[in-house]
């Protein structure tokens, strides 16, 4: 990553150490106790970064990424909490959901209540609109494109990406919702159905018995057999349908100049917030375009990283595209050729693999491609999201096909055992509903290594000894377990939970007793503040049962040699001018 004007006294640099990765209630309730866990004599000189997550910001669904507006949720954060950070000479990290915003925000709250009057009208996608002579019809209003544009469509969940939104003139209109969205139907009393003709107390009452039984039971209501009194049907549902409440990611248009307004406002709001790094989710999804696949279109989606880019810089911010495809379609070495950091979502499950496998071949070869391109990356192992498994895939790109960094076969090995070890798997869907490809695995990390300490451990030295910028989930530090009770309590799609458990204060006091927990932190320790991971990596040829990194920078080395079948390995490493080791 670019180098930022930032110094620490006891870190190698602020802009390569170590970078923490939570939420803002992730430890206790809010920020402020993530900043006193931050000041424990254990966590000194561990973090020289904090990649906080977008409940930072006011939102309403997906856990934060889901944004109504960008201004402090005070309700987890102050700005007392910032300044906090900023004399422990932490940089922050913050998320700019380019592709959405909330049905929630103030934009779409406004086109709800004006309608076709609204000045935001065109801010946000129209599906019907955006379709219109390439698609028909169907008997819910609806446009399907034609086969051949809406098999091209590059789709995370099932059915047509859309949001049906009730207008003030009675009409619903179909928004592009690519991600996330929950409707939610309120019960109705005979006093709801007062105004349809003709409709006796009693058959208001049963339909009323009728419409809240299949709430509860979650049923759809347009397949209700309302029997004799079916000619109420359409009626009543209109009054249903009046009283439902929304929660949606709603797809913005790139087209429409107010949008690019609103990333000028929202960019300088977030570099005000001491925000120095910029991640920018979801931005592959942003240009649209009829006949496309409508992620990562080219050159569309280079134009708009580019201007965005280009307010960026005038906010001194760093970014940081995310982007989730296989790695047969080398859309990372597109993004890093254009001089952008890159997320390392290989790292993840070629450490497993690594590590369960007793093999350095897949992961070597990618350290080693790393180096040889010069990538820029910012690394992990588990983080709010699962542990990515479409990334390590082959893809057939203009008929020739281009390998991944592992075979299907041993993806798919791997994904069966972290699902039997409690994982669940999130996948990619047509817009016919069928399963199209697997996404990613949704366990913590400990969990996913079987929930063995040792295996943690490795893992953890691997990622610190590789190049980049590491990103730390708060709860691998932990060694948190799969939390199927937040699974739960969360319902349809909460599988993400499984890896966000809230740890309180006290957690983190037991915790440190824990060698796992503070064997890890003399590690991330050593990466945040030895000169050598300034340095220079070279991977030593060895034996394939083995990993041996070495660093070095004028004087100072680091060295990690590990045995991938014993799990056993040693770090050993100079500290002004005395060698010193780590044995595990």
């Amino acid at each position: 990553m670019t180098p930022l004007n930032h110094n620490k006294k006891s870190a190698t640099n602020n802009s390569n150490g170590v970078m923490l990765n939570a939420y803002p209630d992730s430890i206790g309730t809010n920020l402020n106790d993530i900043v006193s866990m931050l000041k424990m004599p254990q966590f000194e000189n561990a973090f020289s970064q904090f990649y906080v997550l977008p409940t930072f910001f006011n939102s309403d669904l997906d856990r934060g990424f889901s944004i109504i507006n960008y201004d402090i949720n005070e309700e987890l954060v102050s700005k007392e909490d910032l300044l906090a950070l900023q004399e422990l000479n932490i940089m922050l990290k913050f998320d700019i959901v380019l592709n959405h915003l909330s049905v929630a925000s103030p934009q779409f709250k406004d086109i709800i209540k004006n309608g076709e009057q609204s000045k935001f009208k065109d801010f946000f996608i129209n599906w019907n609109e955006f379709w219109k002579g390439d698609g028909d019809l169907n008997e819910e209003g609806i446009i399907v494109p034609k086969k051949e544009f809406l098999d091209k469509l590059f789709m995370r969940k099932s059915g047509l990406p859309i949001l049906k939104v009730l207008f003030p003139d009675g009409t619903e209109r179909p928004y592009w919702n690519t991600f996330y969205q929950k409707i939610t139907y309120h019960k109705i009393s005979k006093v709801d159905l007062q105004s349809i003709q003709n409709l006796s107390p009693e058959n208001s009452l049963l339909i009323c018995g009728k419409i809240n039984a299949a709430i509860d039971e979650n049923q759809d209501l347009q397949t209700l057999d309302f029997g004799n009194q079916s000619e109420f049907k359409e009626e009543v549902l209109k009054v249903v349908n009046s009283n439902r409440t929304y929660l949606g990611q709603m797809d913005v248009n790139a087209k429409s100049s107010l949008v690019w307004e609103f990333y000028e406002e929202v960019l300088a709001k977030v570099a005000s917030y001491g925000g120095q790094i910029l991640r920018l989710d979801a931005f592959a999804y942003l240009h649209k375009e009829v006949g496309e696949t409508n992620f990562f279109n080219k050159p569309g989606t280079w134009d708009y990283l580019e201007k965005i880019n280009q307010i960026a810089k005038s906010n001194n911010l760093v970014l940081l595209p995310e982007i989730h495809a296989e790695f047969g379609l080398h859309l990372h070495d597109e993004v890093a050729n254009e001089g952008y950091s890159i997320y390392d979502f290989f790292l993840p499950g070629l450490t497993i693999h690594a590590i369960e496998k007793a093999t350095n071949k897949a992961i070597m070869t990618w350290a080693k491609e790393i180096i040889a391109k010069g990538f820029k990356t910012v690394n992990m192992l588990g983080c709010h999201d699962g542990i990515p498994i479409l990334d390590l895939k082959g893809k057939e790109v203009n008929g020739v096909y281009q390998k991944g960094l592992l075979e299907d076969e041993e993806i798919l090995e791997m994904m069966d055992l972290i699902i039997e070890r409690g994982g669940q798997v999130k996948n990619l869907y047509g817009a016919d509903g069928k399963k199209t490809s697997y996404y990613q695995v949704n366990a913590t990390y400990f969990s996913a290594l079987g929930g063995n300490e040792q295996k943690l451990l490795l893992a953890r030295a691997i990622q610190l000894f590789m190049p980049g910028i590491p990103q730390i989930w708060y709860l691998d530090i932990f060694a948190g377990a799969n939390d199927y009770d937040a699974v739960i309590k969360a319902g349809k799609d909460g599988h993400k939970e499984i890896n966000r458990t809230t740890l309180s204060l006290n957690d983190i006091e037991e915790g440190l007793k824990k060698e796992v927990v503070t064997k890890q932190l003399d590690i991330i320790r050593l990466r945040n503040t030895s000169n050598a991971f300034l340095g220079t990596v070279t991977f030593e040829e060895t034996i394939e049962e083995e990993i041996n990194i070495f660093w070095s920078n004028e004087k100072e080395y680091a060295h990690l040699l590990a045995n991938l079948k014993t799990l056993e390995f040693s770090i050993k490493y100079s500290e002004s001018g005395e060698e010193k080791s780590f044995q595990f």
